[in-house]
């Protein structure tokens, strides 16, 4: 369903695992700085980047698909052309409970299939700022 209250992101935020689809290597990056927020929140941050081995001195993984241990949220800095196959990774597994399309970024049929198959969506909203604006 698509998240639109402050009380349904509260419960995003009861979540522990964010998978970041898109993570960056480069500091002052969003896609970097963002997921480094995060980490720093207490949330355990898997980066999800092809080019790179370790981010936030966590294991990087090639694809959401080789992550080898539970996801809660999968948080996307990925073009909105992009979405749809996420969304198609994503419901390959059957541990992710959001699906966090970060500012910028939106797909509304992907995000009404993600929906459709039980997630709960975020579209066009940084996790960081209203992590920050709820729980700061």
């Amino acid at each position: 369903m698509p998240v639109k209250t402050d009380t349904e992101l509260e419960q995003l935020f009861d979540l522990d695992t964010i998978a970041v689809v898109g993570c960056s290597t480069t500091p002052g990056k969003a896609a970097h700085d963002v997921p480094k927020y995060m980490q720093a929140q207490g949330y355990d941050v898997v980066p999800v980047n092809p080019f790179a081995d370790e981010i936030l001195g966590e294991r990087a993984y090639d694809s959401l698909d080789e992550v080898d241990h539970d996801v809660d949220i999968v948080d996307v800095f990925r073009p909105s052309e992009e979405i749809p196959g996420i969304v198609d990774d994503v419901l390959e597994r059957d541990d992710v409970q959001a699906l966090w399309l970060q500012l910028g970024i939106a797909d509304d049929e992907a995000a009404a299939r993600a929906e459709d198959a039980g997630l709960l969506v975020v579209q066009n909203k940084c996790i960081k700022v209203e992590h920050s604006r709820l729980r700061g």
